[in-house]
């Protein structure tokens, strides 16, 4: 009599959201549901995407990708980071990024603030994503975490207007100063 209801939303129920300018995720299957970002966390994703232009397609170690791009980790895990940078060329489908890349970016912002630093963060960890950022544009901070047995561990952050240098990446300077103008 009643429709069948899943437990579990998937991949084909994401494909039937509105496109209304909202970003729609799931973790573990529940929809997450957020505006569109502000004017300064754009600018910010921008500068940052062209930075890491240079540094992994330069160098044919990654490609970068910009939101909105989906990221398959399976068909209940479906993000959409700012930004991520994907090492294997096999994990770009039509659909969007399949499989864990090598590192993910989020840029806080008043509605994802919770989410990016906690469920998110560790859906991506559990998951196989081997490096994870997190950009806050309140604290003018860039913290820099490694999986380690599935857990994301802090390596490397800056605030203000220092300037960052990435352990895992050779060569990866990221001026803070930079971002924040």
């Amino acid at each position: 009599m009643f429709p069948e209801l899943k437990p579990k939303l998937d991949y084909s129920d994401l494909e039937a959201t509105p496109e209304d300018g909202k970003r729609y995720e799931l973790v573990e299957g529940a929809l997450l549901v957020t505006p569109s970002p502000s004017p300064m966390h754009q600018r910010i994703l921008k500068r940052l995407g062209l930075l890491l232009i240079g540094f992994f397609e330069k160098r044919s170690i990654g490609e970068v990708f910009m939101a909105p791009t989906d990221l398959i980790l399976n068909k209940h895990d479906v993000l959409v980071p700012d930004l991520l940078v994907v090492a294997e060329p096999g994990q770009v489908s039509k659909r969007g990024i399949e499989g864990p890349p090598l590192l993910v970016v989020e840029i806080l912002s008043p509605s994802t603030r919770k989410q990016d630093r906690g469920v998110k963060a560790r859906r991506y960890a559990a998951l196989g994503v081997r490096h994870y950022w997190i950009v806050d544009p309140t604290r003018k901070r860039l913290a820099c975490f490694r999986a380690t047995s599935g857990v994301f561990r802090l390596i490397a952050q800056g605030r203000g207007s220092s300037l960052l240098e990435h352990p895992d990446f050779a060569g990866l300077e990221i001026d803070l100063a930079a971002l924040w103008r």
